[in-house]
């Protein structure tokens, strides 16, 4: 017997990060300690009193039975009064927000609940591949928008064809943008919802990455509209909690009901006593600025070296990326390639391969090669001696 996986399967290929992790794998069993800017997952330990927090709740919580599926009142509360003080927002705990299992489950599953067969999604590309992959397991079609330095790295809504924005039923952004580190005004959020309103798209706002910037915070889509936008957050990039898999969704009280209503046939919902520990993580924010303090050391170690080898100056203003120009003559591949030389070691992830072809058949990425800013400091600074001796 051949067990036969579905269409939808066999017709994505790899995920792109497990290919780096293959990299990574492959160094170490050839004896080499890499330095590892391939995949976003922070190495900066969870704050302890956070730590504490789902310690103690996982004694408090010892008979809670299975959680929420929506999230429990105390966080969905800790989200609306976070929301108020970060953005000046006002969300209603009741029907406004949801908890997720990370931001990642959250992407990938809303399209089951708003897209039909045959349904176009506007994705960014580069972006976060659950956008697209949703997109196609939900049987819809993703189009992809590229995101150049030409254009900022911001979505050109009058570039899209009408043929297909009649078509759209959501359209993705995400800012601050990884990978590109670039922020958006109000301005930008608004002519998003000029563009998508009148053609009944939904905006899918991924804001996973809007604690993690190195001058004024940016602003959230929610500060232009609530009508017709679904934000997405996590906890992972702001209080290192990868592990923890918690986030939320926030924004227009329809869909998140359509969100609950799809999420509830889908998984059981985030662990009460992880929930216990996101309010904690939420009620403090010294923390975050410690971690914005390192970030913004490891990326201005490594951008100098990156300009002194004699690359152009890619850095970022926001997130815990550099998205790096690579050498003239070098595609994505091979410069990641040439960065895993023993003498280097240092893994990164080829832009080609967080990036998906467009309309004109290029992919955005090309051309680029991302760091991902996870290392220690005293690793980054390592990388960056290595990096600032080429000539390149």
């Amino acid at each position: 017997m051949r067990n036969r996986a579905a269409k939808r399967l066999t017709a994505i290929g790899a995920y792109a990060f497990e290919e780096v992790d293959k990299k990574v794998e492959e160094l170490k069993a050839r004896g080499v300690r890499p330095i590892d800017f391939g995949v976003g997952d922070p190495t900066t330990p969870t704050p302890a009193f956070i730590r504490r927090a789902a310690a103690e709740a996982l004694e408090t919580r010892r008979s809670s039975g299975y959680p929420s599926y929506v999230g429990s009142l105390e966080f969905r509360q800790a989200v609306a009064a976070w929301a108020q003080r970060r953005f000046g927002v006002a969300l209603d705990p009741a029907s406004e927000i949801s908890s997720t299992i990370g931001s990642k489950e959250a992407v990938f599953n809303f399209h089951e609940g708003v897209v039909d067969p045959g349904d176009i999604v506007l994705c960014p590309s580069p972006g976060y591949p659950p956008y697209s992959r949703g997109t196609l397991f939900a049987e819809g079609r993703p189009y992809q928008l590229p995101l150049s330095s030409g254009s900022g790295f911001r979505v050109d809504f009058a570039s899209i064809p009408e043929e297909v924005a009649k078509r759209a039923k959501v359209l993705w952004l995400n800012y601050p943008n990884s990978p590109s580190g670039v922020v958006v005004d109000e301005a930008f959020y608004r002519e998003a919802l000029a563009f998508a309103r009148p053609r009944g798209i939904i905006v899918a706002s991924d804001e996973a990455y809007s604690e993690i910037y190195f001058g004024a915070p940016p602003v959230s889509c929610l500060n232009v509209a609530k009508e017709g936008v679904l934000v997405f957050q996590s906890l992972s990039k702001r209080s290192a909690m990868t592990g923890y898999r918690i986030g939320w969704v926030m924004g227009d009280p329809e869909l998140v009901a359509i969100f609950r209503k799809t999420k509830t046939n889908i998984d059981s919902g985030t662990p009460t006593f992880l929930q216990d520990a996101a309010v904690a993580a939420l009620g403090e924010e010294e923390h975050v600025e410690g971690f914005r303090r390192e970030y913004r050391a490891k990326r201005d170690l490594l951008c100098a070296a990156l300009v002194k080898a004699g690359l152009p100056d890619c850095t970022p203003a926001s997130t815990l990326y550099v998205w790096q120009r690579v050498p003239k003559g070098m595609s994505s591949v091979q410069f990641a390639t040439f960065l895993l030389d023993e003498k280097l070691a240092i893994v990164t992830t080829p832009g080609s391969w967080i990036a998906e072809p467009t309309a004109d058949g290029k992919n955005p990425g090309e051309g680029y090669v991302r760091f991902a800013l996870v290392p220690s400091l005293e690793d980054t600074r390592l990388a960056a001696e290595r990096l600032a001796a080429l000539r390149l």
